[in-house]
């Protein structure tokens, strides 16, 4: 069992190479402003849809399904990477596809234009993030350390923090000024990413050369599986936060104070877990520990669906800060492991999968919020989560030593 000791000697190292290192301060510092844009955005774009353009309920959540778009755009981009080996200048691109069209959001005066902007111009926003890690990756092959996986921890925690501090900023301006200047506050934080790169180039590591041509389907199979997997952990976080801040309001009859605390207590935990989890995935190895998060996101779901209690539902949202620390911090890396041949490729397709499990829990929570009501709904994802337990199972009995 990893102690505080064992976690100060990964922390200290790892810290201090990412600190020294340009390329890998810059991706930290551009990461926090990727996180702290995007998640003081997502929560408000929902009521300006309704309130500020006139659109339905229902037409508001019919938003998220153009982040659907998000997984073929992270394709291209990442194939194009893997092909020319220029990271930093697609995610250049990337970033200011960003700022245009989170712009473009702020300024839109007709309901179908954020609709468009999302599905077209945003879509490549999010291949930006992933561009960064391909970067990283190949930085450390190139120079090889025994710390690297705690590099890749260190910057996948920046982009935590964006998003521990992002929604209290978010909901701060929306309400003194208005999700309009949301909205351009996101567009700013989005183009300042390139900031702390300055003009930094990246190429292959050495021995490396670019693919002439994308990796095969059979290839990209096990990265597809893991993909899968990832999916069915991750939709739970769209039903919960659709659905847990109505069961503490309208059912439990929590204050806004007990029920925020509740919802912030995640992102928390899950920065507080990640570099031990570092530790622990070098002694039980990556995959197996990926059975335990996603073990952690049945018993969590369980804790919402039954336990009606303050008590049980922080128990709950510590057990999602294990899943997250977990899958946050490896899944990048398993990922890039899986499909080494074509790292910008794999890295785009787990980070924009994310836009899939949002639009199977969306599909999937409605229809058990229908069906079933709440808080019994927490059982679709409990069955989600216990699917891929058994499917990660499987796969690290058959991945290499590596995972």
């Amino acid at each position: 069992m990893p102690t505080r000791r064992t976690a100060g000697r990964w922390s200290s190292p790892a810290l201090r190479l990412t600190w020294a290192t340009p390329l890998y301060r810059g991706a930290t510092l551009a990461l926090f402003l990727s996180g702290l844009g995007f998640s003081a955005a997502a929560p408000q774009i929902a009521s300006f849809l309704v309130n500020d353009l006139g659109g339905s309920l229902a037409s508001a959540g019919l938003f998220y399904l153009t982040n659907l778009t998000a997984p073929v755009a992270g394709y291209l981009v990442g194939a194009r990477s893997d092909r020319t080996g220029r990271r930093l200048g697609l995610f250049r691109l990337c970033a200011l596809a960003g700022f245009l069209g989170w712009a473009g959001v702020a300024w839109s005066t007709r309901l179908w234009e954020p609709y468009v902007l999302s599905a077209v111009v945003l879509a490549f926003a999010g291949a930006a993030t992933s561009q960064l890690f391909a970067a990283v990756h190949d930085e450390l092959k190139r120079h090889p350390s025994p710390g690297d996986d705690g590099v890749v921890a260190v910057v996948r925690m920046a982009l935590t923090a964006g998003w521990v501090v992002g929604p209290v900023a978010g909901s701060l301006l929306a309400t003194h000024a208005s999700p309009r200047a949301v909205f351009l506050a996101t567009a700013v934080c989005t183009l300042a990413q390139i900031v702390p790169l300055g003009t930094q180039r990246t190429t292959h590591p050495t021995g490396a050369t670019p693919a002439e041509h994308g990796p095969g389907v059979r290839a990209m199979l096990p990265l597809l599986a893991f993909i899968g997997l990832y999916v069915l952990v991750y939709a739970g976080e769209s039903i919960k936060y659709a659905y847990l801040p109505i069961h503490m309001t309208t059912q439990l009859g929590f204050p806004s104070g007990l029920s925020g605390a509740i919802i912030g207590i995640q992102p928390l935990v899950e920065l507080v877990l990640m570099p031990l989890v570092v530790v622990l995935a070098r002694r039980t190895g990556m995959m197996r520990l990926m059975v335990l998060g996603a073990g952690f996101g049945v018993a969590a779901n369980l804790c919402f669906a039954f336990t009606g209690t303050a008590a049980g539902l922080f128990a709950g949202q510590i057990l999602m800060g294990g899943v997250w620390g977990v899958f946050a911090t490896l899944g990048i890396v398993v990922a890039q492991r899986l499909l080494p041949t074509a790292v910008a490729t794999a890295s785009a397709l787990f980070i924009s999968s994310t836009a899939l499990s949002s639009a199977l829990g969306g599909a999937a929570g409605g229809t058990g919020a229908a069906t079933v009501g709440l808080p019994l709904v927490f059982l679709v994802p409990a069955a989600f989560a216990l699917v891929a337990v058994a499917g990660l199972v499987v796969m690290a009995r058959t991945t290499g030593r590596g995972l």
